[in-house]
């Protein structure tokens, strides 16, 4: 099996990798040519295994499920995950709670994000018309919700493996990612929360993402956005459970149920 990151991310999860490591012999391959010429030189050293494919690159993605190479997460997945206002249409689909999002903003203040940042990145607060970001991607918007908190539910497979409950760093901010110094606790999510997460995860039939909602003041939940590829730092420093572990077994599973040869 091997694992792909693009060179830069490989160094910041080599912690992740080395996890990996541990239960399987998983060999690392790092790629940072996304033209055309780079994606056939990269199919070449895909072919015939499993990958672990942990780029946001959807069309990277896809062009290497053409060539019959199979890529956990599958490459709809990752565009999906990769595209915000796609999430929102999705969860709109299937009927779960999502949090209100268009393309032009409603009122003021709302916040303004791209539709494929990721970690908080390209994610304000607008006051204003005056104060609208100059992006270079297509941005959304959203009111500010009043919420007590945000929830990242861990998924692999249609199994919910773990869900870690994040705060902000501090009062005046309303990013609560662990990334930028926010909190994080182990949450136990009620029994509606599951079903809508798993209805999620099953619709997209994805293998390992992560799945954010908020929690309101009255109980109830608004999804948020999905990760692919998801970090597990939180999960780590609040679960007695080694994910990578977790994850390893899936795929081990996934080798066994699909005609893989080469280095398995």
């Amino acid at each position: 099996m091997i694992v792909l990151y693009e060179t830069a991310a490989a160094e910041r999860n080599k912690g992740f990798i080395a996890e990996l490591q541990k239960f399987h012999p998983f060999r690392l391959v790092t790629w940072d040519d996304w033209s055309a010429d780079g994606l056939e030189k990269l199919a070449e050293k895909l072919t015939e295994s499993l990958v672990l494919f942990r780029a946001r690159r959807p069309q990277a993605a896809r062009f290497l499920e053409n060539r019959g190479i199979r890529l956990v997460n599958r490459a709809e997945v990752n565009r999906i995950a990769n595209d915000k206002w796609q999430f929102y249409q999705l969860c709109l689909l299937l009927g779960v709670p999502v949090t209100p999002t268009a393309k032009q903003p409603e009122q003021f203040p709302c916040i303004a994000k791209t539709v494929d940042g990721h970690g908080g990145e390209q994610v304000v607060q607008v006051e204003s018309p005056d104060e609208l970001p100059d992006f270079v991607s297509e941005v959304i918007f959203q009111p500010i919700i009043e919420h007590t908190a945000d929830v990242r539910a861990y998924v692999i497979g249609e199994e919910v493996v773990g869900a870690v409950k994040r705060r902000a760093a501090s009062s005046d901010s309303f990013k609560s990612n662990y990334s930028l110094g926010g909190t994080a606790e182990r949450y136990t999510l009620s029994a509606a929360q599951e079903k809508d997460v798993l209805r999620i995860a099953r619709a997209l039939k994805s293998d390992y993402i992560g799945i954010d909602f908020l929690l309101l003041p009255d109980g109830l939940h608004l999804f948020n956005e999905i990760e692919d590829p998801v970090g597990a730092r939180s999960f780590f420093e609040t679960h007695e459970e080694n994910i990578a572990e977790l994850l390893t077994l899936h795929l081990k599973k996934l080798e066994k149920d699909y005609p893989f040869r080469g280095d398995q």
